[in-house]
């Protein structure tokens, strides 16, 4: 298929462009495009309507990074609008052209489902309360113009284990013999290797038939304590230290309550229901797929 990819120079978008061998790739940049690139401006609304049209699937995964700290005011704002500019501009896009996309996997995350302790959460779940949630919904609620026309598939993403992701941070606090409990260690982290995530969103984009919301995360359900411990084990580090709650949330705030301490026990129920076959459903061998580069 010729698939179009918002957000290609990302952690995701790179994993995405590196498995897509069977398929014709070209990206939308925010610069002096290249070959097999289009320049678009979501602040604006910009978006060629001839990338659109040559389009069999678009996979978008532009916003601003959950990662950076502190979450100001300002930079909550940024977030959504991050979001939602870039998906109401592919939305408008699609609904104008006269050779709409077959389909469109919208990112999402699971962040639409709030803080659940002890809920198992699929895609048929109601979405929760909090920062996250809202800014998920109203994510998720941009793409409409587009599904009119194109098969959209909201793709909600876990925790995606990568040495440059949101495992970084850990990893680094790990090496130095650091690795620590994150509050109880009890709460769930929905979490999904890189590959996995990349081959997931293809496979919504040219194989799948689903529409609506897909949770992209791994069949093995894990706590905090276990992607740490685990995380500690892979890097032959000690692992004696707890980040109480409290400690958290005076450093981090909101992210901390959001990102670290919500519990979202979050299952993959239509991506197992569709025949798609992860490469790493085990945490372990998760874990180690994504610290191997780093080892040498």
């Amino acid at each position: 298929m010729r698939i179009l990819l918002a957000g290609a120079s990302g952690l995701i978008g790179t994993a995405v462009a590196r498995h897509a061998d069977a398929h014709e790739v070209r990206r939308l940049v925010r610069r002096t495009p290249g070959a097999d690139e289009y320049a678009w401006d979501p602040a604006s609304g910009a978006l060629p309507s001839e990338a659109v049209a040559w389009a069999d699937a678009i996979i978008s995964l532009s916003g601003a990074s959950l990662s950076r700290l502190p979450w100001t005011k300002k930079y909550r704002k940024q977030i959504l609008r991050s979001r939602v500019d870039a998906t109401t501009t592919i939305a408008r896009a699609i609904a104008a052209s006269d050779a709409p996309p077959k389909a469109w996997v919208s990112g999402s995350a699971v962040g639409f489902y709030g803080d659940r302790p002890g809920e198992p959460l699929t895609e048929e779940s109601p979405r929760g309360a909090g920062y996250l949630a809202d800014v998920v919904g109203a994510w998720e609620e941009a793409t409409e113009p587009a599904e009119r026309t194109t098969r959209v598939v909201h793709a909600r993403t876990g925790l995606v284990l990568a040495a440059d992701g949101a495992l970084k941070p850990l990893m680094l606090t790990t090496r130095f013999g650091l690795g620590a409990t994150v509050g109880t260690g009890t709460q769930h982290w929905p979490w999904i290797a890189l590959a996995d995530e990349a081959r997931a969103l293809l496979h919504l984009a040219a194989e799948s038939s689903l529409s609506g919301a897909v949770n992209l995360v791994a069949p093995a359900s894990a706590t905090s304590r276990q992607v740490t411990t685990g995380l500690a084990r892979a890097l032959s580090r000690p692992y004696r230290l707890r980040l109480p709650a409290f400690a958290l949330r005076a450093g981090m705030g909101l992210a901390a309550e959001e990102l670290l301490l919500a519990d979202q026990q979050v299952l993959p129920s239509r991506l197992n229901d569709d025949g798609f076959r992860f490469e790493h459903p085990a945490l372990d061998e998760a874990i180690a797929a994504a610290v191997a580069p780093t080892r040498a």
